[in-house]
Order: C-alpha cells, then sequence, then structure tokens
C-alpha cells in the first residue's frame, strides 16, 4: 500500500468509528440534551474525516471540491441544528436528567 492509501484508510476508519460512537451515544445516554451532544460532536467529525478521506483519492478533482463544500457546510450546520434542538426542547420545559433524576 502507498502511503496516501493508508492515510485514507486511517480518515475512513476514523470516520467509521467517530459515526460508531454517535450510535452508541444515541442509544445508551438517558436525556435529549446529553444525545444531542453526542451525536453532533461525534457526527461532525466523522463526517469531515470520511469527506477528506474522499477528496484525498479524487485528487483535484470536481468531486473533490464538492466534497470539500459539503464539509464546510456539515462543520456549520451540524452543531448549529443541535443548538437548536436543544433550545427549543429546553424551551418546551423538556428538563434535563442530572444524576438520574429529572
Amino acid at each position: 500500500m502507498t502511503p496516501l492509501e493508508v492515510v485514507t484508510a486511517v480518515l475512513l476508519v476514523g470516520g467509521a468509528f467517530f459515526g460508531f460512537v454517535a450510535v452508541v451515544g444515541v442509544l445508551r445516554l438517558p436525556d435529549l440534551y446529553s444525545r444531542a451532544h453526542a451525536t453532533s460532536k461525534s457526527d461532525t467529525l466523522g463526517v469531515l474525516l470520511t469527506l477528506i478521506a474522499v477528496s484525498i483519492v479524487f485528487d483535484a478533482q470536481l468531486a473533490t471540491v464538492k466534497a470539500l463544500l459539503l464539509a464546510v457546510f456539515l462543520f456549520v450546520t451540524n452543531p448549529t441544528a443541535a443548538h437548536a434542538i436543544a433550545r427549543s426542547a429546553y424551551d418546551q420545559g423538556i428538563a434535563p436528567i442530572i444524576g438520574g433524576r429529572r
């Protein structure tokens, strides 16, 4: 394997790992606020690593430009959407679980 293929494989494995962490966070965490935090952080990082791997593979083609623009878009919108969801839940009176109690 060439060094470029190794870097691409590491980025893809890292992206898959952080995607898996996001899924585990949704399944295991107790309330909306902690789930939103886990998914926004892990999912954003996983998608960014995967898109960087895609842009390395396609090397200066139109697909690389699209992948990088998509990465910037996700980097801005994913945490913003998680914040909006958590803020809306707070405004609706949904209490976070603190120490096992609401």
